[in-house]
């Protein structure tokens, strides 16, 4: 395979659409992952498939990885038959959200095989994976970050916050907790309305009309809450590691995290009511069910 040859380490809900974005670019692509469904799905797109994420570092300079949480990127890099082991990989972009521990642990793993870890979480979802209009935060050495630029232009907007491993992750975390905090205070509001005889879209446009709008308001609520669907597209085990993980940092930092340990409840709540794969939305239908009523248009 050419010089242009991309690796991709998890290619499922974000990673395919990512790893299909690579392809439309002009990039030949080699991946790996763990479900037969994702690695079918991205080669009939045109990658190649690889029976491990070593194989995948053998080919390319470049790895890229979208993976669930801070255990399966340690065993996808760092385990046997991990990206480490790889004869060509020269540096490894991690898109998973991770928190700031484990990112400094993968960097420093990596470092000492002469492989640069770049620290780069992205926020936008499914939908910015798809169209390339991702958040992409980025932590790395800033010659390192240039070098990538343009490659990570293809998957959205790029933000270089620093030269510390976890830096960008410590950014992901905060907009995470934001997302989740305002799904569940919207969730306890829009009962609220509601049992109090409102009509949850006219309370809808009357808080995007005003000072209460936010990301919940103005897309989760009518896209997956009123509609009764609970399928945005986010899980509410990955929302409650994110915020899980948000909620530690901050207390290893001793910043009081009053607000984000609620939100960090709620959502353990959820998972425990609704499963981990439900969709992250399934927080309003436990305020729902605590409230005797249904917000639903």
């Amino acid at each position: 395979m050419s010089a242009e040859t991309c690796g991709f380490v998890g290619v499922g809900r974000m990673g395919g659409p990512m790893t299909a974005r690579l392809i439309d670019a002009g990039r030949t692509v080699c991946v790996h992952d763990s479900s037969a469904t994702a690695r079918e799905a991205v080669r009939q797109r045109g990658a190649t498939l690889k029976a491990s994420a070593a194989a995948v570092a053998d080919l390319a300079d470049t790895v890229f990885l979208s993976l669930p949480n801070p255990d399966i990127v340690k065993q996808a890099v760092l385990g046997p038959g991990g990206v480490i082991e790889g004869r060509r990989v020269k540096r490894v972009v991690d898109f998973s959200t991770i928190g700031p521990i484990t990112a400094a642990a993968v960097a420093e793993a990596l470092a000492a095989r002469g492989i640069d870890y770049v620290d780069a979480p992205v926020s936008g979802g499914v939908a910015g994976a798809t169209q390339g209009t991702l958040a992409v935060m980025v932590a790395c050495p800033k010659p390192v970050y240039e070098s990538l630029e343009a490659l990570l232009a293809i998957f959205g907007k790029t933000f270089h916050l620093g030269e510390k491993p976890g830096q960008a992750q410590t950014m992901k975390l905060a907009n995470n907790l934001l997302a989740a905090a305002a799904l569940v205070v919207s969730s306890e509001a829009m009962v609220m309305g509601v049992k109090a005889g409102l009509d949850p879209k006219v309370m809808l446009d009357v808080i995007n009309a005003g000072s209460g709008r936010n990301s919940a308001t103005q897309d989760k609520f009518p896209r997956a809450i009123l509609p009764g669907t609970f399928d945005f597209g986010f899980a509410t085990g990955l929302s409650y590691k994110d915020v899980r993980l948000c909620v530690d940092e901050a207390e290893s930092l001793g910043v009081p995290m009053v607000v984000g340990a609620a939100v960090r409840e709620m959502l353990a709540i959820t998972n425990a009511a609704y499963g981990a794969d439900s969709d992250f939305t399934s927080v309003c239908r436990l305020v729902e069910s605590w409230g005797g009523v249904q917000v639903r248009g």
